[in-house]
């Protein structure tokens, strides 16, 4: 729920757990946002499970504990251009250590571990929370059985917070029927593909863009065959900046090992990354292929719907020179 008297003023965020009509709600947590709000994304699960990272990433992983209970995670982009992340930052950690939460840990950009914190623990995707990976900070904090996190970043011109909290709450929920229609025999569609234009439009605004057209089977690396309109919009943004490098990041649904997917992951990076190469005459110095498993996700993996929409590759920018 969400207590707003005026979107001119800093936002007040009233975080309950899912389906508050059918659990007993927990104490809320109120937070005051830094700056006006511009938008914002929720994600909220019943039973939900959330890894909340508790040490900064170690080589091979970024150390969590699994919580599990009523999960509800936002997104925000604030009316904070010119604001460092340290200005926007601050205020929220006082008011979680003034709600009683004891932070277990807390970080900036490069202590985190950079891209590979970003990339291994939980994010909403772009572009509802844009992560600078050079300039964010981040803390996890327990009060009880409940546990929040919050991840702070900007761009050029805005402000970007999430919010996650996990609260005690029964495991079970009411299933909710939903009907399914069965495409015919065929190539599977890719889930919310987003026009190529976007794609270059993104990587110039925020430095990153997913490439939803590309189809993965579960636990396949080799990519469906098709012209994959994304592919050549990423080869067309390199040829229009070339001093530019680009990382291809790659996601798996839920289904196996963590080491198993990383894994898959990254092979299928490399596939994305070698299509540029042969097909786009891309110089491959200029991409890195890098594999998260299922360590981001962006949809629940409980549905057929949410894995295919988890198995992805995203582009981002990782310098103009």
């Amino acid at each position: 729920m969400i207590a707003e008297s005026d979107r001119a003023v800093p936002k007040a965020i009233f975080l309950f757990p899912l389906l508050a009509a059918l659990v007993q709600p927990a104490a809320a947590l109120t937070l005051d946002l830094p700056a006006r709000v511009l938008a914002e994304e929720t994600r909220s699960e019943l039973p939900g499970s959330y890894a909340l990272p508790i040490a900064a990433f170690d080589g091979s992983s970024v150390p969590s504990q699994q919580i599990e209970g009523a999960l509800d995670q936002r997104a925000f982009r604030l009316d904070a251009a010119g604001v460092t992340t340290l200005a926007l930052f601050a205020p929220l950690r006082e008011q979680v250590l003034a709600a009683g939460y004891e932070i277990v840990f807390e970080c900036d950009a490069r202590a985190c571990g950079g891209f590979d914190f970003r990339f291994q623990t939980d994010v909403m995707p772009e572009p509802d929370m844009h992560v600078d990976l050079k300039d964010f900070r981040f803390l996890s904090a327990r009060s009880g059985d409940e546990a929040v996190s919050i991840l702070v970043s900007r761009s050029a011109g805005a402000g970007y917070v999430q919010i996650t909290r996990v609260t005690d709450a029964p495991m079970t929920a009411t299933p909710v029927e939903t009907p399914v229609t069965l495409e015919d025999e065929g190539t599977p569609r890719a889930v919310g593909a987003a026009p190529a234009s976007d794609i270059a439009a993104s990587l110039d605004a925020v430095g990153s863009a997913a490439l939803d057209d590309l189809v993965f089977a579960s636990g396949a690396a080799t990519l469906a065959d098709g012209d994959y309109p994304s592919l050549a919009a990423v080869a067309a943004w390199l040829q229009a900046h070339p001093d530019g490098t680009i990382a291809l990041v790659g996601h798996t649904d839920a289904s196996g090992s963590l080491a198993a997917n990383t894994a898959l992951s990254e092979r299928r990076a490399e596939a994305v990354a070698e299509v540029l190469v042969d097909r786009f005459a891309v110089d491959p110095a200029r991409v890195a292929a890098k594999g998260v498993g299922f360590l981001a996700p962006r949809a629940t993996n409980q549905t057929e719907e949410g894995r295919q929409k988890n198995r992805r590759v995203e582009v981002i920018v990782t310098s103009t020179r």
